[in-house]
């Protein structure tokens, strides 16, 4: 007798320190706001799979109350991802090499929290930044390391 294979979908558990980390990072882009479109939490429907960063920096688009977009798929300037405590640092790598990057994302921080640390990858690769000012010269884009860390 054949057994029937089983899809099981995971979800990933937003804890307290990745929803205040969420928080912050979106009232410290809200500067940007009049530039990009902060997006937290949406999925899109890229190129080459599926994805939905915690934040995502998009260009501007004019809002049709009407017309709602479920899932975007011009992809994001910039993809913003929080490890979550029962998250495999691989599986937002594997994201990043598999589907962000092939489906035209520049840029992707990875930020892990117990660590205070924001690892940038790009194309080209990666550099770990735990103080300081963290920029995105594509967007422009600086954050503070030690405010979005602050205790």
């Amino acid at each position: 007798m054949e057994t029937p294979a089983l899809e099981f979908e995971t979800e990933d558990v937003m804890s307290y320190n990745h929803a205040k980390i969420t928080y912050r990072l979106a009232k410290m882009l809200s500067i940007y706001d009049e530039q990009y479109d902060i997006l937290p939490e949406l999925e899109f429907d890229l190129s080459h799979g599926r994805a939905k960063p915690d934040v995502a920096i998009c260009h501007r688009n004019k809002v049709s109350w009407l017309r709602d977009i479920i899932r975007p798929t011009q992809p994001p300037l910039l993809a913003i991802e929080i490890l979550s405590p029962r998250q495999a640092l691989s599986d937002l790598t594997d994201k990043s090499l598999d589907i962000y990057f092939p489906s035209g994302v520049d840029t992707v921080w990875v930020i892990i929290p117990q660590f205070k640390q924001i690892t940038i990858m790009t194309v080209t690769g990666q550099e770990n930044i735990s103080t300081g000012i963290i920029h995105n010269a594509p967007t422009g884009i600086s954050l503070e390391v030690g405010t979005l860390f602050a205790e």
